[in-house]
């Protein structure tokens, strides 16, 4: 045990970073499944839409009385009661895709900047953990330790893909106009915009994957931290 009248500064960096960034893991090993959670909604959402609207007939649809009205041809219970999405015969695009769209977009700029930020972290993390190698008491957990680096550099990447999926998924939504008429008269012909919906969805499910490994991975990490932080504190004759 290395005496406590000379402290390493290598050594007492490295034991607060094994202590606060084991801590901040276990926030984003829950946090990218919050984001799962309210994507695969998403998608499942847009999937009922597509699914109605490959099938129903717009032109079968009598005209409503009040512009309040719900759209009978457009409208599917399934979307109303999950995200509350709902057409009326007077007005354009409902304000829950709207609402929707923005939605993630913010999703898809917060994984931009986490995955920006954990990649240029573990770039460093990387280099600092060579000088690791001089110390014998953490011989045998030095693949422990480039074991927790590696798991973080997967999850930017997974983080960063995430957020590519749901951009595009957004360009595909930007496809269709979503105000009743123009609806109606894709409906009455080619049928374009649930082709679209479905392809959205499929992007975003695969973002809902990514953040379900991203979690899977800082999970993997906690006995690596505890581990790792053990043998560290014991070095440096800090209190746990």
């Amino acid at each position: 045990m290395r005496s406590t009248n000379a402290p390493d500064p290598m050594l007492e960096a490295v034991l607060n970073l094994s202590r606060f960034h084991r801590e901040h893991e276990k926030y984003y090993a829950e946090a990218p499944l919050e984001d799962a959670l309210a994507l695969q909604r998403v998608a499942r959402t847009l999937r009922s839409m597509a699914e109605r609207w490959s099938t129903v007939d717009p032109r079968s649809t009598p005209s409503a009385a009040s512009p309040f009205a719900g759209a009978e041809d457009l409208n599917d219970e399934r979307a109303i009661e999950s995200l509350g999405i709902l057409f009326m015969e007077g007005e354009g695009e409902p304000a829950e895709i709207s609402r929707m769209k923005s939605d993630l977009a913010s999703t898809a700029q917060r994984a931009e900047q986490v995955g920006a930020w954990l990649e240029s972290a573990m770039e460093s993390a990387w280099a600092a953990a060579e000088q690791l190698l001089r110390y014998p008491e953490l011989a045998d957990l030095l693949g422990v330790r480039h074991r927790i680096i590696a798991n973080d550099w997967r999850a930017a990447e997974l983080s960063a893909l995430g957020a590519r999926h749901l951009r595009r998924a957004l360009t595909i939504l930007e496809r269709i106009d979503f105000t009743p008429a123009s609806l109606r008269a894709d409906l009455g012909g080619e049928r374009q915009a649930p082709r679209y919906l479905f392809s959205a969805a499929e992007m975003i499910d695969r973002a809902v994957d990514f953040c379900a490994e991203g979690s899977v991975l800082s999970r993997d990490n906690e006995r690596s931290w505890r581990v790792f932080h053990g043998r560290v504190n014991r070095l440096t004759a800090t209190p746990m």
